[in-house]
């Protein structure tokens, strides 16, 4: 395995010049494409040029693009909890994989280049070179990884992290039925809920649109909420009473 070019960067010049492009009167074709490019671009920033397959090295840029979803999977032989998660991620990748769906990159913390290679033995998708403990490093602060195993979960088509719990999620649903397991909105989370206001009138999440929400966690026992609760209900009435907002505080 050979080492890739230095520690990942936040957004490189490169990308940078291509947002700008984008940011011109071009048609909606070429502006996919150089979404493509910009996308190419911060994985190799991300993982560098060139990642390691079982056939071989490939281009990073190849596991990007619309519709693809991309596992950042940190892990090491030396971890029992590890060692108990990778056949099931194997045995889910395979699934996913045949239709493109998901490539997963191996993040190793294992000891030496030895046990790493040891240990991708196990594993039918891609490593990150271990010589290259400097990027390994970079990578786990970027998305504040304090443990293995941890599987993070990007957006192929831009980067975004959809979760970085990929590991529990799939424990809690090794089909894949709701993969990839993005966030669910507050809509989507409360539109079968029925909320109740201090009159006992339920209102449904519908009733609130066009309102701004808070979430008020809070509780009797808590001295600092007792204290803190007349000022907000004080707040809250001069707020609605001037405006004529809803505030829904749950």
């Amino acid at each position: 395995m050979t080492p890739g070019r230095g520690a990942t960067s936040a957004v490189s010049l490169r990308q940078k010049e291509l947002q700008q492009v984008c940011k011109d009167s071009l048609n909606s074709s070429a502006k996919t494409q150089l979404q493509d490019i910009i996308m190419a671009e911060f994985f190799k920033g991300l993982l560098g040029d060139k990642l390691q397959g079982k056939n071989g090295a490939i281009d990073t840029h190849s596991i990007s693009g619309e519709g693809k979803t991309v596992g950042i999977y940190f892990s090491a032989h030396w971890c029992p909890p590890c060692r108990g998660f990778t056949p099931k991620l194997v045995e889910f990748y395979k699934k996913l994989h045949s239709d493109k769906k998901l490539e997963i990159v191996f993040v190793s913390s294992d000891k030496s280049d030895k046990e790493c290679e040891e240990y991708y033995k196990e594993m039918p998708w891609l490593v990150l070179p271990y010589a290259d403990r400097e990027r390994k490093d970079s990578i786990s602060k970027k998305y504040k990884v304090s443990g293995i195993p941890t599987l993070v979960l990007l957006d192929g088509k831009d980067g975004k992290v959809i979760t970085k719990d990929a590991r529990a999620m799939l424990l809690d649903d090794l089909p894949g039925e709701n993969f990839p397991w993005r966030p669910k909105g507050i809509k989507d989370i409360l539109k079968d809920v029925k909320l109740v206001n201090n009159k006992k009138e339920e209102k449904s999440f519908d009733d609130l649109a066009g309102k701004v929400i808070g979430f008020y966690f809070s509780a009797h026992w808590c001295p600092p909420c007792k204290g803190f609760t007349p000022k907000l209900a004080e707040t809250y009435n001069k707020i609605v009473n001037k405006e004529s907002l809803l505030k829904s505080f749950l």
